[in-house]
């Protein structure tokens, strides 16, 4: 059997002694281990400057954001505790997957893409969530008595989180989902399903997505979410206040500042929504 070195067997007792489960130990000393190979010299004999220099070959051989995170917190644990050098807890950053901008379609992209959705319920309800900015999810489970046309709000139940809110409902949408009602007659559900009693699926609503995209030949990917991209940043791009927006949205994650502040109902209403200042035709003649 080979013999352990004092090194490695210092690191598995400060492993141990924190009660790292048998897989990270192995985890962190596969990681140690390979870290050294690169260099060609014990881990010990190796800087913070080698550590940065190693991150960045991970990321040029294009290791997933686990696999660099996971060498990240075997390094910051050998040289934080093992060597006892306080400063790597703070120097030895963790990788940050790198934030992609969400896909977001002009006004004009939004018009093609509306008047391709195929079937008058699909179409209404695609108009609705990129009217009131809300996720498919929301969309789908909308109920009559949720449109409110004397305050001009919709009320989301169970939002993300479970959480309701209020987001303005825009006269064109009032306008547009009072001739779908019309056509359409929904009795609970605004958006009802094939099966009596449910509301339309998630996946009907992106699938109707899809083939609206194909059939407006946008070069973008579209998703339903996309119309909720597209709303935040038409809004943004309007001019209105970022706080509004937020709570418009319903994001649980708010900066620390955010999280004081309130926007009331009245001052939700009043907000224009980006499909008022659309010209186009949803819905057929009642």
């Amino acid at each position: 059997m080979a013999e352990i070195s004092p090194l490695r067997r210092r690191m598995i007792g400060d492993m141990m002694i924190r009660n790292l489960s048998p897989a990270t130990q192995q985890s962190y000393l596969y990681a140690v281990a390979k870290f050294s190979r690169h260099f060609g010299h014990s881990p010990d004999r190796l800087g913070l400057e080698e550590v940065r220099a190693y991150q960045l070959h991970l990321i040029a051989q294009q290791r997933s954001w686990a696999h660099i995170n996971q060498a990240v917190s075997a390094l910051r644990f050998f040289y934080g505790v093992t060597l006892g050098r306080s400063d790597a807890l703070e120097r030895i950053a963790a990788a940050r997957e790198p934030q992609k901008l969400p896909v977001v379609l002009s006004a004009d992209e939004i018009v093609r893409f509306l008047e391709a959705v195929p079937g008058l319920r699909n179409r209404a309800a695609l108009t609705t969530a990129y009217g009131a900015g809300l996720r498919v999810g929301e969309v789908a489970r909308l109920t009559i008595g949720a449109i409110d046309s004397g305050r001009m709000l919709i009320r989301v139940e169970h939002g993300k989180g479970g959480k309701d809110r209020y987001v303005m409902l825009s006269p064109q949408l009032l306008q547009i989902l009072r001739a779908y009602w019309r056509l359409a007659r929904p009795s609970h559900w605004l958006f009802p399903g094939r099966e009596v009693g449910e509301p339309v699926s998630v996946a009907t609503l992106q699938e109707a997505c899809r083939v609206a995209a194909r059939r407006a030949e946008l070069s973008k990917p579209v998703t339903v979410h996309t119309l909720r991209h597209s709303f935040a940043t038409h809004l943004l791009e309007a001019g209105t206040d970022i706080r509004i927006i937020q709570v418009l949205l319903g994001h649980a994650r708010l900066s620390t500042t955010a999280r004081y502040t309130q926007v009331a109902t009245t001052l939700i209403a009043d907000t224009t929504s980006p499909l008022d200042r659309l010209s186009l035709e949803v819905m057929p003649p009642s």
